[in-house]
């Protein structure tokens, strides 16, 4: 699938080079395209240094919280739900454990901790793969549901709103909580459609309405806060929890008489090893993405829909916030600069701003999750997880339309 999927995107991006050059005259575009080249390998290799610091710092905290128990006792805790979500993991492996610290950190926004413990947590799902470079069923899993997770404290979109002038930075708070909503479960039922899961098992509609209610509880209190209250606390939450959780790490590991240091310095060189093994599949990926964007096939699609839209005879605001749905699953920091330029040219509280905001918090990069993640563990063959993380993107874009209409008219 990778393979394909890799060939696909240099296919496309020179058939529109070819395009360009030969209908409209711009021989700029191969330049641009080689030099997007250059300039994404470029990219990994800042990225990844980057991520060495991040990945030694938390693999090296979680090597003291594995040792102290930690890890184990929420796999016990969760091992019921998993036996039925991925029957192949057995009870008590430390991959459950580690999945749940991810879905924790991601909820928080707390993104420099979910990727070191997601790739934890596929290394460990590795362990029980038959197959070492085909994903197995529940490294599938895994993989699209912290594509789509949730994300409770979207603090780095109200960040960008704040920046652009906006008078109440987190307008989209609820929006972005229904899109990414709708986002996660598409997910879901799309893995468990293609692996034949049964979701309406007893104990899996227990775990799941229980977590609707909690959500549902948490955002009611939240919409209670005023605007400035409620970003206040989004940025006071996510820090407090992050060092609440290294702060916990270590008690737990003096409780138990870990030898904390040594513990972490072990962990640590976990960090350096996984991160020297990601660089190939980022490079790869990120130039796959960077050509496909220089050769303007992204702006043609976003033109056809435009296009579409107008001679069905619907509202086409919509469309202007399209680029930062379109090219967020190829990556983050251009999805960034989509939103910036759609709230400095239709304004920071016009319905495009909005609607672009609402997708850039409820999606996520999908292909970069998948070059670092299944390209951690040496995964090439990806089977149904691409499709299924796409399809759970777009049920976050559809959804954050549908949701913005309603709010914002």
């Amino acid at each position: 699938m990778l393979n394909r999927l890799w060939f696909g995107f240099f296919l496309v991006a020179a058939v529109a080079g070819l395009s360009r050059w030969l209908l409209g005259g711009d021989q700029a575009v191969f330049a641009a395209i080689v030099g997007s080249l250059f300039e994404m390998a470029d990219l990994s290799v800042k990225v990844m240094l980057l991520l060495f610091g991040t990945l030694a710092l938390w693999l090296g905290f979680l090597q003291i919280a594995e040792r102290a128990g930690l890890v184990d006792g929420l796999a016990r805790l969760l091992g019921p739900l998993f036996a039925r979500l991925m029957p192949e993991v057995p009870r008590g492996h430390p991959a459950i454990g580690l999945i749940t610290l991810n879905f924790a950190a991601n909820a928080l926004g707390l993104d420099n901790a979910a990727t070191p413990i997601g790739l934890r947590a596929m290394r460990e799902l590795q362990t029980l793969n038959p197959s070492t470079d085909t994903a197995s069923n529940a490294q599938i899993l895994f993989l699209v549901l912290n594509a789509s997770s949730l994300t409770l404290l979207p603090v780095t979109v109200f960040m960008y709103r704040a920046q652009a002038g906006a008078h109440d930075p987190t307008l989209v708070f609820l929006p972005i909580l229904l899109a990414h909503f709708a986002a996660n479960l598409t997910g879901l039922l799309s893995v468990a459609w293609m692996q034949r899961l049964r979701l309406w098992d007893p104990v899996v509609l227990a775990w799941l309405g229980g977590g609707a209610l909690l959500l549902g509880g948490f955002i009611a209190l939240l919409m209670t806060l005023a605007a400035a209250a409620l970003a206040s606390l989004s940025s006071l939450l996510g820090n407090l929890l992050l060092f609440g959780v290294i702060v916990a790490f270590l008690c737990a590991g003096a409780w138990k008489r870990v030898p904390l240091f040594d513990s972490f310095i072990d962990g640590a060189k976990q960090g350096f090893d996984v991160a020297k093994d990601l660089l190939p599949y980022l490079i790869a990926m990120l130039c796959a993405v960077g050509v496909l964007r220089a050769s303007g096939a992204l702006d043609f699609a976003l033109d056809g829909v435009r296009w579409l839209v107008h001679h069905a005879g619907l509202d086409d605001r919509f469309v202007d916030a399209l680029p930062t749905a379109l090219v967020k699953p190829f990556s983050g920091s251009a999805a960034r600069a989509m939103l910036i330029e759609t709230m400095q040219h239709s304004g920071v509280d016009s319905f495009p701003a909005l609607l672009a905001a609402t997708v850039q918090g409820s999606t996520e990069t999908t292909f970069y999750v998948v070059a670092v993640y299944f390209g951690a563990v040496g995964i090439r063959h990806v089977r149904h997880a691409v499709g299924c993380a796409l399809l759970a993107d777009l049920a976050g874009v559809l959804a954050s339309i549908a949701v913005c209409y309603w709010f914002f008219g």
